[in-house]
């Protein structure tokens, strides 16, 4: 039976999950490596979906088949002390909840059993960034968002959240139906800036170092040892890491079929020389993850406690869960949630220079850095874990100044920061298609005062 289905596999394109292929007579070899991959994303998704943002079972469903009609058949069942089980064909995966955690991948004993995650004080009167007050909408502001949101979803685009900061007010905010402004939401690859911002807390602490070399014991005395932090943060280790989402290869093994998010990424060769080629890849921004855990304590408790003190609390992100693996160490890569205002809260951050609320968590020189074109021989519109629109003579958003840069994940997820104009943008959703970016957000910008 199994050989005369057609398996349609996943395929995720430089930005994180995305686009598909369809692989018909699938080696029986293939066969382990293609169910294990449907199970654990169905089950980690499916959790979180439904304990993080209340989705319910049709909407997982949608979302998940977004990627392969294969996941409608993945049969999904709730597990007695929370979480879910996913089965396909004998085969099975589990991820469970726990509360302020969010989901994480079963594989047996868990280190994360007992860690608590304490919950961060917001003011109900104050308004954004320091509470959840009252807003200083623009009337021409929101109208155009909500023209925007209602053409998106009837092209099919899935747009769940709009939201445009200007001069540190919410000046226009749109949700689609079903979402509010408490609804967490996956970012995907947005979670790369988060993991970027950790480390540039660190180094401000002076817990870290980006010209540090010899990051692992498991490179010490090969060439690897010369990868630096800096290296990682531009995505130019030189590391082979295939970001190929199909059965069996690195990405899909690290995120939905291991323990551990750092196993893979730390066995990859070295393909080319530090600093030399930019290549995209979750595995580097885990290693990033796994260096920030070792920094700040090495145990489960002691990763939440630092996300905790510095970064939830001075942020006053109100409902975002950092997802850890098994072990402790955060899926920085992949598995970030949190509500529109909580994305903006980041990318106003960094607009900020590393100043908020009163409080600075980043050096101007270390944010200033972020945003700067990497120093690769073959695309330099990257700067740490942040896309750029300077760098090549090709910009993303040709439509926008030069000066703009993003946090972007798969499905068109989007914090876009334009310091020309003092704003942040958001844009959350479930675009199985290309998103018009570079079209909407000119609009917008147009919309705002000079």
């Amino acid at each position: 039976m199994i050989k005369r289905i057609v398996w349609v596999l996943l395929l995720l394109p430089i930005l994180g999950l995305g686009y598909l292929w369809i692989a018909e007579d699938l080696a029986p070899t293939d066969l382990p490596a293609a169910l294990g991959l449907a199970t654990g994303m169905g089950a980690k998704l499916a959790c979180s979906s439904q304990y993080l943002s209340g989705f319910d079972a049709q909407t997982i469903e949608d979302d998940l088949a977004s990627y392969s009609p294969l996941m409608r058949s993945v049969a999904l069942s709730p597990l007695d002390e929370g979480g879910v089980k996913a089965a396909l064909y004998g085969v099975t995966a589990q991820a469970r909840y726990r509360p302020g955690l969010g989901c994480t991948l079963e594989f047996g004993e868990s280190a994360l059993d007992g860690v608590a995650a304490p919950a961060v004080a917001v003011s109900a009167t104050m308004p954004w960034t320091m509470g959840s007050g009252a807003s200083a909408v623009d009337a021409d502001v929101q109208s155009l968002l909500q023209g925007m949101i209602e053409r998106d979803n009837r092209a099919g685009l899935k747009t769940r959240a709009l939201l445009v900061i200007q001069d540190g007010n919410i000046v226009g905010e749109v949700y689609g139906p079903g979402i509010t402004r408490d609804t967490p939401l996956l970012g995907w690859s947005m979670g790369k800036t988060v993991v970027a911002i950790m480390v540039g807390r660190l180094q401000a602490m002076g817990l870290i170092d980006l010209d540090e070399a010899d990051l692992f014991d498991a490179w010490s005395g090969d060439e690897r040892a010369t990868i630096t932090l800096k290296n990682m943060l531009q995505m130019s280790s030189g590391l082979d890491f295939a970001e190929d989402y199909v059965p069996g290869t690195d990405a899909t093994r690290m995120l939905f079929m291991s323990p551990s998010v750092v196993t893979v990424p730390l066995a990859s060769e070295l393909q080319h020389p530090p600093g030399t080629e930019f290549y995209y890849s979750s595995g580097t921004t885990n290693l990033l993850g796994s260096l920030i855990f070792q920094r700040v304590g090495g145990t489960p408790q002691s990763m939440v406690d630092f996300f905790f003190r510095e970064i939830a609390q001075p942020l006053r992100l109100q409902e975002t869960y950092l997802e850890l693996d098994s072990t402790g160490v955060p899926v920085g890569s992949s598995f970030v949630y949190a509500t529109a205002r909580d994305w903006a809260r980041f990318g106003q951050l960094l607009l900020n220079g590393g100043e908020i609320n009163g409080q600075r968590l980043l050096s101007e020189e270390w944010v200033a850095q972020a945003s700067e074109p990497n120093s690769s021989d073959n695309d330099g519109r990257y700067g740490y874990q942040l896309w750029l629109n300077a760098g090549s003579a090709e910009r993303h958003w040709p439509s926008l100044p030069d000066s703009v840069y993003a946090m972007l994940g798969n499905r068109s997820q989007l914090v876009m920061m334009v310091p020309s104009r003092r704003a942040v943008i958001v844009r959350l959703g479930w675009s199985a298609d290309e998103y018009p970016e570079d079209e909407n957000i000119a609009q917008i910008l147009a919309a705002l005062a000079p």
